[in-house]
């Protein structure tokens, strides 16, 4: 592939560039700069061919909660923080060519939660709520309508063909969204023993962390959840004298020392802090346990920067290991949080967690080749967030709408439908002008009271890019995902169709020549379009 369309329009956009700051608040009033810019668009659009041979590598990116108003407003923030307007911002997902939609319905809910939204994408079938790995002939909490009723992930099938298999989430690790990839369970909230009913023990249920290490081995998990591994009342290493962060198994096993031993002729580390993440040489790790909270891992606008890895540093360190397997591998990123945010009602949480997950989508890009990795971004359902209110170019995303609501009160341009938000003084809302709407943890006013802000119930988004990329298109079942995957990667049951080689001359061009190219892309458009 010739390089020389890439060059050429690198030297325009800096031609372009070098008009100065001054001139920018001009251009976007010239008819010029918006046809030019669609014209550009264009001549991309017609340039792509679909990648239509096999994928060696399969990323999964699953945003918690990342509806499409979520995507906007990151988008808007992520510009904000690097000081441009923000509207205008390119996110790493947003440059994925193929996009499509996804309905989000389980079978017994209109508005679903992440495990049954889970078991869709992960395992190619529609299921209940609080259901993970199951098919919806399992009954919610009946333990005996586990058995029989198994449904496998993709990750399951693709460990099952050779590659190497990775999850790394910003929640437990036994938390649904990755749960479905290895579990089957007929409830989401069994993390460990101890919250398995006597039925469901005696009937031969286990715990989701029994479940992690001892149905597909998984190479890389990254995340919290150390209480559930280990014996109840050993203490945390983190928080030694927390009484509420002890080890919770009944059962007495510590998870993790299993885990080990049964790795004993591999290379294999458990590590739960950043120093020690950090010491991990991934030449000459294979497998790689990190659990770096006893529950759920900090937001980021909370995180201990010298205690915890960030979603980037995990997604990095996770496809490093992954990649050295010649088969290829599959790799789950959930940035799980974004979800926590908005139950809490704290949008600049919910944000926050999606810029990073975006961040950690671009710098997987920079890690691996578009002509050998399909990665695919998505979410597992929306939420009732919103963000409007007339407001202007550039107004700050957690700001004020510009004139007050008929109350003759002020309200911030992001609101929810329902959740804690909603609070009334003397039978009137609050005056948000009154507290720092700007705080880290400031609760956006909402219209419904609720204990927790809601699921949404309007289609998501799928990004993709790379080999069989073009088969995200138009408006798919949630469950199409799962299968997609698998016939990109001919993994079961699509191990016959068509499995043709990459034989593009692109996979042996430097990929560190692509990554500049396009990073400084991005920059440089970003600097144009603030």
């Amino acid at each position: 592939m010739s390089l020389e369309p890439y060059l050429m329009l690198l030297l325009q956009l800096l031609c372009l560039g070098s008009a100065g700051a001054e001139a920018e608040a001009e251009w976007e009033t010239d008819p010029r700069f918006w046809n030019d810019q669609a014209r550009r668009t264009l001549e991309n659009a017609l340039k792509l061919k679909p990648r239509v041979h096999r994928a060696k590598n399969i990323i999964l990116f699953l945003g918690d909660g990342m509806g499409v108003s979520t995507v906007s407003a990151a988008r808007i923030l992520r510009g904000q923080m690097e000081g441009h307007s923000g509207e205008e911002t390119v996110l790493a997902m947003d440059s994925f060519p193929y996009l499509a939609l996804s309905k989000t319905y389980s079978v017994d809910k209109q508005v679903s939660d992440s495990a049954s939204t889970a078991t869709a994408y992960h395992c190619g079938v529609k299921a209940n709520s609080k259901t993970v790995g199951v098919s919806a002939k399992a009954v919610a909490n009946e333990c005996n309508s586990t058995f029989g009723n198994e449904v496998h992930s993709v990750l399951h099938r693709a460990k099952a063909q050779g590659k190497s298999v990775g999850i790394v989430t910003t929640t437990r690790v036994q938390h649904a969204s990755p749960a479905a990839a290895y579990a089957h369970s007929v409830s989401r909230s069994w993390y460990s023993d101890s919250d398995l009913p006597s039925i469901a023990k005696s009937q031969g249920c286990t715990d989701i962390s029994t479940q992690l290490i001892t149905n597909t081995h998984i190479d890389v998990i990254l995340g919290g959840g150390r209480m559930y591994m280990t014996p109840r009342g050993t203490p945390d290493p983190e928080y030694p004298s927390s009484s509420s962060r002890k080890g919770d198994r009944r059962d007495k096993k510590n998870l993790i020392e299993l885990w080990l031993n049964a790795q004993k002729d591999k290379n294999a580390q458990f590590v739960w802090n950043k120093e020690q993440f950090n010491a991990v040489d991934v030449k000459t790790t294979d497998s790689l346990m990190g659990l770096f909270e006893p529950k759920d891992m900090r937001f980021e606008v909370f995180r201990n920067r010298t205690r915890d890895p960030s979603i980037v540093e995990m997604t990095e360190k996770a496809i490093q290991i992954l990649s050295k397997n010649p088969n290829g591998f599959f790799l789950f990123v959930e940035g799980g949080r974004i979800d926590h945010g908005h139950h809490d009602g704290v949008a600049k949480l919910a944000l926050t967690e999606t810029v990073m997950f975006d961040r950690a989508i671009q710098r997987a890009s920079e890690l691996t080749r578009e002509s050998e990795t399909l990665t695919v971004v998505t979410a597992d359902h929306s939420h009732v967030f919103t963000f409007g209110g007339n407001t202007p170019r550039g107004n700050p995303i957690f700001g004020l709408a510009p004139r007050n609501a008929e109350d003759q009160l002020p309200f911030t341009s992001i609101l929810y439908a329902n959740g804690p938000g909603y609070v009334h003084v003397n039978g009137t809302r609050a005056n948000v002008s009154a507290v720092d709407y700007y705080d880290e943890e400031y609760m956006q006013q909402a219209a419904v009271p609720l204990d927790a802000e809601t699921h949404g119930g309007e289609d998501v988004a799928i990004y993709a890019k790379g080999p069989m990329a073009h088969l995200f298109h138009g408006v798919k079942e949630q469950h199409y995902v799962a299968h997609a995957l698998a016939y990109a990667a001919c993994l079961h049951p699509y191990t016959d169709t068509h499995c043709t080689p990459d034989t593009s001359n692109t996979a042996s061009l430097p990929h560190t020549l692509y990554t500049t190219l396009f990073s400084l892309t991005c920059f440089i458009i970003g600097v144009m379009y603030r």
